[in-house]
């Protein structure tokens, strides 16, 4: 298959991003057999697995840059994509090429279809085919670390495949490092409507004698971690307890910061992010790197970290994509991801108000996210995008309309962006949000972005 073939393969199976088709399953046993049919790619190499609600993204990111600096040849597996399927498969930093993607997905797609003719009543969805992609395309360029990001969950996710065949007279231990970033309630329908429920999901990836780096978390997600960790014999690493920070500058290009982690007091280190919930993130991956490099025998410096963060390039969180007036874009998706935006915006852009252009999933809770700019929104334009998960913009809009500020529903993006830079002054600014899909559309619309549809 040509890259468009391979598009047009992977566009016939389930896609729960696309469409909001979700395939329940009971266990991973089909994802494991396709796997076993591919010659196991995804072993072989240091792994390093995230889950988590908010902060995956990002905190892979550093923590690939970090390794890359130290002198890896990284491979990174993110969801979803912004613009093309490539960037989901990521090779020393950057895309994999449109050729390459097609090759890894040549591969999978007999052993997907021969998998799924021994399977009946089971499905295989377009993540599962990408998922096993990635580990493809890793192998074929022979990295020596692969960054995993999880899709959905963590116990049924498809990258969840790490799990050793107990042996109750040997714990496994390995260059295996799980990072489990902030949890919130998201996806409650498939995961549970607790914050309990759903750590106990996303502690589903802890493998038996892995090291467990925990972002700073709530104090019912952490009693979860504990417990499966030590339930698993897995070191845990609580980054809350275990590291210091003090921010000196911040802006909207990014922020100056100190660090004591572990087992290193770090000379002053910038990251081009904004966001001051970008410092627990960067505390979360050095201290992972830090596990990993002890483990594989690479001696990771300051310099590595300090070139590694400095590096970091992660589009659509706090990005500004227009001056006068100012756009930001940010993929704030949840309440808590929204409250963080805003007391960025207000300390790290100086922003007291701005013009919101909303645009989210169905099933999210808006209520949650229109709370949470009550007070910094001056006017909100809830729009319509293309996208089959999109939420209706009129049932949307009501909960903001509990607000001060004025609430217009728009039917399409085009003219809901256009109204919003119109409204907004020249010194003014626009704030898109609600969905990391809506300002990925966003994005593409005001950069000239032609994706894969």
């Amino acid at each position: 298959m040509d890259h468009t073939e391979a598009l047009a393969w992977l566009r016939t199976l389930p896609d729960f991003e696309r469409t909001g088709d979700f395939a329940d399953r009971p266990d991973l046993a089909p994802m494991l057999e396709l796997l076993r049919d591919l010659g196991d790619p995804h072993l072989g190499r240091s792994t390093v697995h995230i889950a988590g609600s908010k902060g995956k993204g990002s905190t892979g990111a550093m923590i690939e840059a970090v390794l890359r600096a130290a002198g890896l040849r990284t491979g990174h597996y993110v969801s979803p994509h912004l613009h093309r399927y490539t960037e989901r498969i990521r090779l020393d930093g950057e895309p994999i090429s449109p050729e390459a993607f097609a090759s890894a997905l040549s591969t999978v797609r007999p052993a997907l279809e021969a998998a799924r003719r021994r399977s009946p009543g089971r499905q295989f969805l377009a993540f599962d085919a990408l998922t096993a992609a990635g580990f493809v395309a890793f192998r074929e360029a022979d990295v020596a670390v692969q960054v995993i990001e999880v899709g959905l969950g963590g116990s049924l996710d498809s990258t969840n495949v790490f799990h050793p065949i107990p042996n109750p007279q040997r714990l496994t231990t390995n260059d295996h490092i799980v990072v489990l970033t902030p949890i919130s309630l998201e996806h409650t329908a498939v995961l549970g409507d607790t914050i309990h429920a759903i750590a106990r999901q996303k502690a589903g990836i802890i493998t038996p004698g892995c090291v467990v780096v925990v972002a700073p978390q709530r104090e019912s997600a952490i009693d979860v971690f504990r417990e499966v960790a030590d339930s698993r014999r897995s070191r845990l690493v609580e980054v809350a307890k275990s590291c210091q920070l003090q921010r000196t500058s911040a802006s909207p290009e990014g922020q100056d910061f100190r660090l004591k982690a572990q087992r290193e007091t770090y000379p002053p280190l910038h990251l081009p992010l904004a966001g001051k919930h970008q410092l627990d993130n960067a505390a979360t991956a050095v201290v992972a790197c830090e596990e990993l490099g002890e483990r594989i025998g690479v001696d990771l410096t300051p310099q590595h970290v300090r070139q590694g963060l400095a590096s970091v390039k992660w589009p659509a969180r706090l990005e500004t994509i227009k001056q006068r007036p100012r756009v930001i874009i940010d993929g704030a998706h949840n309440g808590d991801s929204a409250k963080r935006m805003v007391a960025a915006l207000r300390d790290d852009f100086g922003l007291r108000s701005a013009v919101v252009l909303f645009g989210t999933l169905a099933g999210k809770d808006v209520p949650a996210m229109a709370s949470a700019v009550s007070g910094f929104a001056n006017e909100v334009l809830v729009t319509a995008w293309p996208s089959a998960r999109a939420a209706d913009p009129r049932a949307a809009a009501e909960p903001f309309r509990d607000s001060d500020a004025p609430v217009t529903v728009m039917g399409s993006l085009p003219d809901a962006y256009e109204a919003a830079i119109a409204r907004a002054s020249a010194h003014g600014a626009v704030v898109c949000f609600g969905s990391l899909a809506f300002v990925a559309a966003v994005r593409a619309w005001v950069l000239g972005i032609a994706g894969d549809a």
